[in-house]
């Protein structure tokens, strides 16, 4: 590793979810100081469900000397296409390892420093100036720093601040969600997709399945869960003003998390899966006890840096989750940034020869997740 020029620069990353920990975790391994500001006010929980365990993410832990258990997730066999009927249409050997929001957050969390993790902090403003930037808060608070990291998701507040009037697209289709504990599961059901990744693909939708750790982040046998995602579209207007209008009757922005869905959509998305789902996949959706659901968006960047601000992870693209390359995105986002810099003299020529690579990547993911989603799908884009 590239030792670092000096210990006395400090970086503000806004956002505390999964690409600001690596952000965060990443410069402090090259020397930089960081704090980190999350809008939420509570402690981050179960936040996205399952998550397919890329090598970007194993780099992301190694790069910043992050210590984790030996096993991260649980790994799957085969990847199968089962018909409406529970029937095998298709089974190859094709290993993989999940792993879920909670169990990568917790470890990241582990190796960051409380005390520079600051909780309930809305971004208001930004300024740069000679000596680097300053951050603005709702509460009247201020920060300084010499980079300011907007890694605060696809709603992104630095997003709006540097490229006001931007936001992502609808795509056509929403992601009906859920997690069941592995012992909850019929055996019935369990037998058919254990420790498999499992697909049912119909017109104009499809439902995937595989096993996550626990909640407790437990990856031993019996104290798993089956998470699954079923495609289905939802056209623009009524009828995804429907979907994600929750039980309080609040019309969610992007997405219903769990426990807030309206009683009619969840009895509908089971009455669906009643009647087109195959077996294992019906059980599933059956012993869901809080299914939620998230719109697919869309949103490329033409650029991540502006001045000594920048974008990383899904304020600048967004991938769809065909790619399961969200979470590794974030990940070689913050590493390519902490190589980057570190023992730079120039950080402003860093950032930009950083941004042309990261730039040139995310649209080439994010293109080829529209290209998959919309075969999947069977949308045609004139």
């Amino acid at each position: 590793m590239t030792k670092p020029l000096s210990t006395t620069r400090k970086a503000l990353v806004v956002g505390g979810s999964l690409g600001g920990l690596f952000a965060a975790t990443a410069l402090r391994a090259v020397g930089w100081n960081v704090e980190i500001f999350e809008r939420s006010p509570g402690v981050l929980d179960s936040r996205g469900g399952g998550i397919v365990l890329q090598g970007e993410v194993l780099r992301a832990l190694q790069f910043a000397q992050i210590p984790h258990a030996q096993s991260l997730g649980v790994r799957s066999r085969n990847r199968s296409y089962f018909d409406r009927l529970g029937n095998d249409l298709s089974r190859e050997y094709m290993p993989q390892t999940q792993t879920s929001w909670n169990l990568l957050y917790n470890t990241l969390m582990g190796s960051f420093p409380e005390e520079n993790y600051h909780h309930g902090a809305k971004l208001t403003g930004i300024e740069q100036h000679d000596q680097g930037v300053t951050a603005s808060f709702e509460d009247g608070s201020s920060a300084q720093g010499d980079l300011l990291i907007g890694a605060d998701g696809g709603d992104s507040a630095v997003r709006s601040l540097t490229m006001p009037g931007t936001s992502p697209s609808y795509s056509g289709y929403v992601a009906w969600r859920g997690l069941v504990d592995e012992n909850k599961l019929p055996e019935s059901a369990k037998a058919r997709i254990f420790e498999d990744f499992v697909f049912q693909h119909d017109a104009e939708s499809m439902m995937r399945e595989y096993m996550v750790p626990g909640e407790d982040g437990s990856v031993q046998s019996g104290h798993r869960r089956f998470n699954w995602l079923w495609y289905l579209k939802a056209a623009c207007g009524p009828e995804l003003d429907a979907v994600l209008t929750d039980g309080d009757g609040r019309r969610r922005r992007h997405s219903v998390p769990p426990g807030a869905l309206a009683p009619d959509q969840d009895a509908w998305i089971r009455r669906m899966g009643k009647e087109r789902l195959n077996p294992a996949f019906r059980a599933l959706i059956d012993n869901t006890d809080e299914i939620f659901v998230q719109s697919i968006i869309d949103f490329q960047v033409s650029k991540m840096v502006f001045g000594r601000v920048l974008l990383t992870g899904d304020a600048a693209f967004i991938p769809r989750p065909h790619t399961a390359g969200s979470t590794a995105k974030a990940a070689a986002n913050a590493v390519a940034l902490a190589t980057a810099i570190a023992g730079n003299a120039s950080l402003d020529e860093a950032l930009l020869r950083w941004q042309q690579q990261q730039v040139s990547e995310g649209i080439q993911m994010t293109k080829w997740g529209i290209d998959m989603g919309n075969r999947i799908m069977g949308i045609t884009r004139h």
